[in-house]
Order: structure tokens, then C-alpha cells, then sequence
């Protein structure tokens, strides 16, 4: 009994900690160079930054919430990865790609799954090989979610929560 509640219990706290520590470091956080407005109907962070020359004017749609990625091995959710992750875009592609949050979510999500199934989450996960790998993955997961470009993922923060 204790254990059924104990595999509800520990995901719904990641995710309540998860939520509050995520809202605290961005509350926290100082905003140098980027100025962050509201962009989606539903509280979605964009981030315009000033214009570079070489890019034009890129922008960055970050998730209002984090991934949570459960960790199953053998029948059992002992681990869970907590991710937030942020696409790069151009300026005027920025509300456009608000719009689809729901959609790139679900296929990043799909995403991630897979690529915790297979085992990339074990081991040293943050080697620079390992998240070029992932970040890889998941830019061709957003680009297959929608025809809105998407130049690159960016990984902002990626922890290991152990139950």
C-alpha cells in the first residue's frame, strides 16, 4: 500500500518542487541583455534580445513549465529527469511558435521518453557529447512538429530527481 501511494506521492512533489524552485531561480534570475514579455495566452515566456548583426534578430520561446522525464528501469519509476528547455527562432516567427507550445511539448516530451528508454539519462548525462546528442534529438523533434523554423534547443536546466 505504502508503495502504490509512494509511486503517486514522489511525482506529484517533483512537480510541486519542481514548479516552486523553477519560479523562485526565474524570479531571481537577472535579466541582462533579454527582455522578457508575455507571448501566449497561457503565461509562455518569450525572450526577444537585442538585435545581433550576424543573425538578424533572434529570439527564444522558453516553456512556461518544465519536462518531467520518469526514469523506468526494470518495471520501477525511481528516477525522474527534470528539464527546462528553451527554442531558438527568429523574431517574427516568436508568436507563431507560441501558438504551437502544445504541440512542440508533446513531441519533445516524445522525445525525451525516448531517449530516457534508451538508456540516455545513465551514466555521466551531461558529458558535452551526451547533450549535443540530445539537443540534436530534440531540435529534429521540434522541426518535425511544426514548419515554424527552429534553429536550436537550448537546454537551460537538466537534474536527476532520485525517489
Amino acid at each position: 500500500m505504502i508503495k502504490k501511494l509512494m509511486t503517486i506521492a514522489v511525482p506529484v512533489l517533483a512537480l510541486v518542487g519542481g514548479a516552486l524552485g523553477g519560479d523562485m531561480l526565474r524570479g531571481s534570475g537577472a535579466k541582462d541583455d533579454t527582455h522578457a514579455e508575455a507571448g501566449a495566452e497561457d503565461g509562455a515566456e518569450v525572450a526577444v534580445a537585442k538585435p545581433d548583426h550576424t543573425m538578424g534578430e533572434p529570439a527564444w520561446f522558453r516553456f512556461p513549465t518544465q519536462f518531467f522525464v520518469p526514469l523506468v528501469r526494470q518495471g520501477d519509476m525511481r528516477d525522474m529527469m527534470i528539464l527546462t528547455l528553451t527554442l531558438q527562432t527568429d523574431a517574427e516567427t516568436l508568436p507563431k511558435l507560441a501558438k504551437k507550445e502544445h504541440a512542440l511539448r508533446d513531441a519533445l516530451l516524445r522525445q525525451l521518453m525516448i531517449h530516457a528508454n534508451t538508456g540516455g539519462f545513465d551514466g555521466n548525462f551531461t558529458a558535452d557529447r551526451n547533450l549535443a546528442a540530445l539537443r540534436e534529438s530534440l531540435a529534429a523533434a521540434a522541426r518535425a512538429a511544426t514548419d515554424l523554423p527552429v534553429s536550436a534547443v537550448l537546454i537551460e536546466d537538466i537534474a536527476r530527481h532520485s525517489g
